[in-house]
């Protein structure tokens, strides 16, 4: 195998590794006309661990998008924070990562 061809699996074999490691779900956060930026702040800071800056800049990009997706990860990790949100009066999926 020559230097190319070498070069070439080895970036084949990297792009293979992202891709099986890559988060396929997104929990996406919908604007409504009910809840308050105070609300959807403190609800993304209790429920998904943001810092405080994190759920104001979600919270403005929810309002100006009409949703928007506030964490990334596996199923599983996403679903009981779908819940906890909704729970609280926050419209709130989980979609495949396109």
């Amino acid at each position: 195998m020559n230097y190319k061809e070498q070069h070439e699996h080895e970036v084949n074999e990297s792009v293979e590794v992202l891709t099986e490691t890559a988060t396929p779900f997104q929990l996406i956060v919908w604007n409504d006309e009910v809840n308050t930026f105070d609300w959807v702040i403190e609800t993304l800071i209790a429920v998904c661990g943001h810092t405080s800056e994190q759920a104001e800049q979600c919270a403005l990009l929810i309002h100006t998008q009409g949703k928007y997706a506030v964490k990334n990860g596996e199923f599983d990790e996403l679903k009981p924070m779908c819940d906890a949100i909704t729970e609280r009066g926050i419209g709130a999926t989980i979609e495949v990562t396109a």
